[in-house]
Order: structure tokens, then sequence, then C-alpha cells
């Protein structure tokens, strides 16, 4: 198989990279974190200094990066990959909102280098095992090329054409992700301030109209059971969000919901920061309600706390 670069080697990144290692791919990685890079190396994967090193490497090369800063940095910027003399085409799998992903394909076609816009939904799980939903957005032939390629990472589904409306898509995703836990929180704040155990509240939700992807999976495993650990940092959601809000505004759509969403997590974000597992956004509310949210083995709701 062709050489394929790879840039950003995250909770995200990594995990998708070595599967296209595993399905035989020549992959050439480069990330800011050295042991991030020497990890896949020792996988098999070999190491550039720079994204205009892997882009002189590989025609086609993918990156999954946090902020869109990062994107216009590692696409654009100096050494970036529009200065590499191979590649012919970046498939972009960060969440970096639809102005961003315009502002770089605008950039890279003055080098007749196309922009796919491919962000990805399915957390860290989901990269890992290859169950990811992929929204791609780019002209037909470069969408030929690469939805093997993203096949590897999961389902591809196609959003359009033109890059920035996977973009929307993946933030209209996150954005209700975001309010089904915030609001999950709450609902479940109000059952136990009345007595009502939250696992019973979970079962009862989950069999009910209620459910949502928080009750089936993010609130049993992260929440009742006290762990924490879903693998997405709250400050990534809280950009998402943010994100969402700020295209809300550019197309005229008011958000009355959206509004409340965003406080919360910006919120979170300030008092607790921004590296911690986003399943912690559930603490303030809990600190508010006076209450825990943990399963008990016996079954009762454990007492109010100050």
């Amino acid at each position: 198989m062709s050489k394929i670069g790879f840039i950003g080697l995250g909770n995200m990144g990594a995990p998708m990279a070595r599967r296209l290692l595993a399905a035989g791919h020549d992959l050439v990685v480069q990330d800011l974190s050295a042991d991030a890079v020497a990890r896949m190396v020792d996988d098999g994967a070999a190491a550039a200094p720079s994204p205009a090193a892997v882009a002189a490497s590989a025609e086609t090369v993918l990156t999954s990066l946090p902020s869109p800063q990062a994107l216009e940095a590692v696409a654009v910027g100096e050494d970036g990959v529009r200065e590499g003399s191979v590649i012919r085409r970046l498939v972009d799998l960060s969440t970096v909102g639809a102005p961003a992903s315009q502002r770089v394909a605008r950039v890279l076609a003055e080098r007749s280098i196309a922009l796919v816009d491919a962000p990805v939904s399915g957390g860290v799980k989901g990269a890992a095992a290859g169950t990811l939903a992929v929204m791609v957005a780019a002209a037909e032939i470069e969408r030929e090329v690469v939805e093997p390629l993203l096949g590897v990472l999961g389902k591809v589904i196609v959003i359009g054409e033109e890059p920035g409306m996977g973009q929307v898509m993946k933030l209209v995703n996150n954005y209700l992700s975001a309010t089904a836990i915030v609001a999950t929180g709450e609902a479940l704040a109000v059952g136990a301030k009345a007595g009502i155990d939250p696992a019973t509240m979970i079962e009862v939700i989950n069999s009910g109209s209620g459910r949502n992807t928080s009750t089936e999976s993010k609130f049993p495993a992260e929440v009742l059971s006290g762990r924490f650990d879903f693998g997405f940092a709250l400050g990534g959601m809280y950009k998402d969000v943010r994100l969402f809000t700020e295209q809300a505004e550019h197309s005229g759509v008011p958000l009355w919901v959206g509004s409340a969403v965003r406080n919360l997590w910006q919120h979170g974000n300030a008092q607790l920061g921004g590296t911690v597992d986003m399943m912690n956004v559930i603490r303030p509310i809990e600190n508010w309600a006076g209450v825990e949210l943990r399963a008990t083995e016996d079954g009762d709701r454990e007492g109010d706390h100050e």
C-alpha cells in the first residue's frame, strides 16, 4: 500500500493511526509529543520531524488535532503540510468548526492540495474498535480516493461536497451529546433529592422515552460508578459546544436551550479545568443540588452532602 501521513497522535489520533497500521498501511507520523511519536514508531510507523516532512512523504495526510489554531498551524503555517512536495490531499479528522475548515481549504487549494473535511464521532473506544462515524465533505473525486482508507476507521457517511459541511454535522452531533449529559445530570439530581436511587432512575429511564446515550452508557459507566474517565477532555467538549453556538449565531438560528448548555459547560471548564474528563461537568450540578449521583450496593441513594 502507498505511504500515508498522520499528524496528531492524541487520545483519538493514536488509536486511529494504529488501526491504519494494523490494516497494512505504511504510516509516517508527526506530533508535538516525542513520546507519542516513539510509541507509534514502536508499533511500526516511521517518524517525520515536521508536518512539511510528512507531506513530502505521502500523497494523503490525515490530521487529528485539538483546535482550529492547531489545524491552521499544521496545514498552512510555517513548515506546514502545504510546503510538502508530495501531498495531494489533507484529510482532517478534527473538530474545528466550518470557518477554520473553509479557510484552510482555500489556502491549500492555492497549492493544488484538496481538503477532505472528515470529522469523526464515537470516542476513544470507537477509534480503537474502528466503529467511528466518519462525516465526509469533499469533492467526489477525493472521496473515492479516501473512502477505503476511512473505512478502516468506521462507517463513512457522505455529508456533502463543500469543506465545512462535515464540521457542522459533527457540531450538531456533539451539541446533542453535550446537552444530554448535563440534562441527564439535572434530571437525576431532582430525583435523588426526592430519595430515588440514581441506578433505579437510570433503569426506568432506559426502559422509557427519556433514554439517551448518556443514560445508556455514560452515566452508568462513569458517574454512577464514580469513575469519571470517559476518555474525552471537558475542555474539548466545551470547545465543540462553543463552536456550535458560534455556527448557530452565524446562521441566524436562535438557541434558547443551547445558550444554557454552553453556560454549563463554560462553568465546568472554568471551575474544573479543561484537562479533566468531560463527565466531571456533572460535579457542579451535584454540588449545587447537594447530592452525589452514585449507585449503592443496597439500592439506597447515597445521602445528601453539603
